[in-house]
């Protein structure tokens, strides 16, 4: 088992920044590739981010367009997502997971992933 927990989220300005945090614990969280996705409200969950075990490979969602940047520290057991120039559209709920994979490339779709964390509020206004 692997439990996540998010922090960071919060209300910023549209064109500000913020970044999340997911901490990790239970089964060797290096072994996991691990990727972020967000719900809006009325919206279905949709993909983010994602960064392999050793956080060498990452593939973001084109949306992102350059804006988000994620990031692990195995050793800490933490999963970042940097969040800049923000818009009023990347208003959601946004929630970290990580998926058991057998080798060192990112996931992107939401079934592979087998742990979620309860998810962190990021409001941007305009």
């Amino acid at each position: 088992q692997v439990q996540l927990v998010e922090s960071g989220g919060g209300l910023v300005q549209a064109g500000g920044s913020l970044r999340l945090s997911c901490a990790a614990s239970g089964r060797t969280f290096s072994r996991y590739a691990a990727g972020w996705f967000r719900q809006a409200p009325g919206k279905e969950r949709e993909f983010v981010a994602a960064i392999s075990w050793t956080g060498g490979r990452t593939h973001y969602a084109d949306s992102m367009n350059g804006r988000f940047t994620i990031s692990r520290d195995n050793p800490k057991n933490t999963v970042y997502l940097q969040m800049n120039s923000l818009k009023p559209e990347d208003t959601a709920v946004y929630y970290c997971a990580a998926a058991g994979t057998f080798t060192d490339y990112p996931r992107t779709l939401q079934n592979e992933y087998s742990y979620w964390g309860q998810g962190t509020q990021v409001t941007v206004s305009s």
